[in-house]
């Protein structure tokens, strides 16, 4: 049984298979989060005041389930990057169409139903998902997180721009992935 969260860690577009125009460059970045990210899930997975979502982009087939996603995702160009972070079965998953992780989904009734007002937005890409549930949050009154070391970009200025628009413009803290759940 699980105890109160208070947190959401909530985990964005990591099911990935990188086979598309910026997957390169993606999973350049990508290579420098999977470690500290998958430490960072393992310790939310141990807290009962954390509760570990993963919100992922159905890629338009609104057929596909989570195994579809995963199994995709470990067939694609980068299990690797895959595999460290992969949801377990009793992880709750929502499928998104759109950038934002609430666009679409019941992300913000569940975050209302348990009462949890803190998320930590961790994934891809920090300049496009993460920034748009970011702003999502923000406008939910929600606390924000982001570790920058837990968030992967194409664009490393872009990147850096949108973590610190989300900083000034919507008061996320940003942090790293060893301090964020303390």
């Amino acid at each position: 049984m699980r105890g109160v969260s208070t947190t959401a860690l909530i985990v964005i577009d990591m099911l990935n298979p990188y086979e598309h125009e910026d997957a390169d460059a993606l999973a350049d970045s990508v290579e420098k989060i999977v470690e500290p990210l998958r430490g960072l899930i393992e310790r939310a997975r141990e807290r009962d005041d954390v509760r570990l979502l993963y919100v992922n982009d159905n890629y338009g087939d609104f057929s596909t389930t989570r195994d579809d996603l995963v199994e995709s995702a470990l067939k694609g160009q980068r299990p690797d990057l895959v595999e460290p972070i992969a949801p377990t079965p009793d992880c709750a998953f929502l499928p998104k169409v759109r950038h934002s992780a609430f666009y679409g989904t019941s992300l913000e009734y569940l975050l209302l139903r348990e009462q949890i007002g803190d998320v930590v937005l961790v994934g891809q890409v920090t300049e496009q998902c993460i920034l748009y549930s970011a702003l999502d949050a923000y406008v939910r009154h929600l606390k924000i997180k982001v570790p920058r070391d837990a968030v992967a970009h194409i664009d490393p200025h872009l990147g850096e721009a949108a973590l610190q628009m989300m900083e000034r413009n919507m008061r996320a803290e940003i942090v790293t992935a060893a301090t964020c759940l303390t």
